[in-house]
């Protein structure tokens, strides 16, 4: 094996491990779609579409990953997400 083929591998590992983390969105009965939707377009920067299709799995399926990252980057989402009345948490 290479040097240059071991420092990708290496590489590649670490990239994997920094970014494994997970927002969780949990169903309620208290929130609305709407609310759901404009929550996640604004706290996880997702495009209209993306919130709609997240907001519909968590109706039916009980929860969804929301955004997908770096801990110290979601952490302060989950907080708000927490915040506005949402149920979530980082995985």
């Amino acid at each position: 094996m290479s040097t240059i083929e071991k420092i990708q591998e290496e590489l590649d590992v670490l990239v994997e491990e920094t970014s494994k983390h997970e927002i969780i969105l949990y169903n309620d009965d208290v929130n609305t779609f709407d609310f759901v939707i404009d929550s996640l377009v604004s706290v996880c920067d997702h495009t209209l579409e993306q919130a709609e299709q997240c907001t519909i799995l968590v109706h039916y399926k009980g929860k969804c990953a929301v955004k997908t990252g770096e801990y110290r980057d979601l952490e302060p989402r989950c907080s708000k997400l927490l915040e506005l009345g949402l149920s979530a948490e980082i995985v």
